[in-house]
């Protein structure tokens, strides 16, 4: 048995760092990953944090130290970049505020165990500790994004979103992206992993095998990163879109006096001319929930806003409800006659947003508010399908949290020319979350090489060409609205006839010849 603060034999882990430094040092670890986050966007901070957790790792050997980093660098990244959680339940402060920092510790904490867990299962590595870390905490990152409904928010392959290198993840995916990222850091810590303090100013970690795998991959990243841009388009004589940003604040938007005037604000936006010169819209886009009345008694309200865009189609967030089946958050498709041709129901709700599990049980502690509807919430709807907008093509819609998953798009029943995003972040507040679900938007538009419009109540609505530029878009906390040219398709990209397949084969292969590897050397 090896001894106390020792390696055990054949372990080729540095000796590791004492106990009363190691989890204060991983929670600054998260810190500086989630300084990498919208709006901040410090990507090199961020690397160096998630270096830096790789570098805590191998001086944690034991099963239960493992755990202990794992969760806190989760517990500060996801902490850090997760504030905006605190929002919802501010908008009802008498009613749900005490649950705020409940919520933020129990979304940070919780997932913080997929993390945990990688450090965990990596920990049973001796030869190869950092490429056993790597393919459990890329495997721990596909996980969060499917278990539980899943929540593939901030994904570690965000972190490389501000960098040339993002447009890999046209190829290879979200997950692609975070197994690149982790092995490009983890080459990094294993240049430093024997090294004193001295010898970071030396060539030393350059000349290492950790250096030479670092080194190589961050080129291929962003150097290949710059070959796969697609050039930037001439939008002259693209179709335009007006996006309506109506600025109606969570705690405003359905008070009966503001109500009116959140309404006549659209319907004024959507009667607006064009500016001189400028060609009429071909599609007037509304936010998510922006039209105050239930579909089926929306006649007149339809008109009025049929009358205001004067022949232009209009696509609009609105509440519906079916006897049989209960409320749906619907994006519904007025026609050039004000006709409702179309409608599409989300179908892939926030838990505890939009209904509650188990709602009987929560009801009795009042956390019901919660839900749009305290007995459960909306229904879902059946799933991804298309809207037909004429000359614009086929849309694919996503109603605001469905933009998070990028295996959502991937379902879509045929490949659509554009995606089209109606969202009301009013609920994230005014600080990480709407820039949050704007680069997430931007991840998707890169991913499927298509244009992504979106529009939201308080922002940021905007629209993004197929390599994930914003080529225009209405500030936060503004109102008003804007037209802007549609950018065509930019690729067929490899990720979007494949999904996350290749990914998770890629991590089953390397787990099953690392874990081959270890016996090996075990034997």
């Amino acid at each position: 048995m090896a001894e106390p603060g020792r390696a055990a034999p054949g372990d080729l882990r540095p000796t590791p760092l004492h106990r009363g430094l190691r989890l204060p040092l991983a929670l600054v670890s998260g810190l500086a990953m989630g300084l990498g986050t919208a709006p901040f966007e410090i990507w090199p901070v961020a690397l160096l944090g998630l270096v830096g957790a790789f570098w805590l790792f191998l001086r944690a050997p034991g099963g239960i130290l493992a755990v202990g980093t794992g969760w806190f660098v989760g517990l500060g990244y996801f902490g850090l970049s997760m504030g905006w959680i605190v929002e919802p339940f501010l908008v009802d402060m008498a009613t749900t505020g005490w649950m705020a920092p409940f919520g933020l510790l129990g979304l940070a904490g919780g997932l913080s165990l997929f993390w945990a867990l990688a450090f965990w299962g990596a920990s049973h590595a001796r030869r190869w500790p950092l490429a056993a870390l790597v393919l459990c905490w890329a495997a721990a990152e596909l996980a969060r994004a499917y278990v539980l409904t899943g929540f593939p928010w901030g994904l570690v392959g965000y972190l490389l979103l501000p960098t040339s290198a993002i447009q890999w993840a046209s190829f290879i995916g979200p997950h692609g992206m975070t197994l690149a990222t982790l092995a490009l850091c983890a080459g990094a810590a294993g240049a430093l992993r024997d090294l004193r303090w001295r010898d970071l100013l030396s060539i030393k970690p350059v000349q290492s095998e950790g250096g030479f795998i670092a080194y190589g991959l961050g080129a291929v990243l962003f150097l290949g990163g710059l070959w796969l841009t697609p050039p930037e388009q001439d939008l002259n004589d693209r179709p335009v879109i007006r996006l309506i940003q109506p600025n109606a604040a969570q705690h405003e938007k359905w008070d009966p006096d503001m109500v009116p005037i959140f309404f006549e604000r659209q319907v004024n936006f959507t009667a607006a001319r064009a500016a001189p010169g400028q060609p009429r819209p071909s599609l007037i886009l509304w936010p998510e929930t922006s039209v105050p009345v239930l579909l089926d008694n929306a006649g007149p309200t339809l008109a009025a806003i049929s009358d205001a865009a004067k022949g232009i189609p209009v696509a609009l967030g609105i509440q519906r409800y079916d006897p049989g089946q209960g409320y749906f958050n619907t994006l519904a498709y007025l026609d050039p006659l004000g006709a409702v041709s179309q409608t599409y129901d989300k179908h892939h709700l926030v838990p505890f947003g939009e209904y509650m599990p188990a709602a009987a049980l929560f009801k009795r502690w009042n956390i019901a508010g919660l839900a749009a509807r305290a007995d459960g919430g909306y229904s879902a709807g059946p799933g991804p399908a298309l809207l037909d907008l004429g000359p614009l093509g086929k849309a694919l819609p996503l109603i605001c949290y469905e933009a998070v998953f990028p295996q959502d798009v991937h379902r879509a029943p045929a490949r659509p020319d554009l995606l089209l995003q109606i969202t009301n972040d009013a609920w994230f507040g005014e600080w990480s979350g709407p820039y949050q679900h704007l680069a997430q938007a931007r991840m998707r538009a890169i991913e499927q090489g298509l244009p992504m419009v979106r529009v939201a109540n308080t922002g940021v609505s905007a629209v993004i060409d197929g390599a994930g530029r914003i080529t225009a878009h209405l500030p936060l906390g503004v109102a008003g609205f804007l037209d802007a040219a549609l950018p065509a398709p930019a690729r067929v990209t490899f990720y979007s006839r494949t999904g996350d397949l290749p990914a998770l084969l890629l991590l089953m292969l390397l787990a099953i010849g690392l874990i081959r590897a270890e016996r090996q050397i075990s034997d």
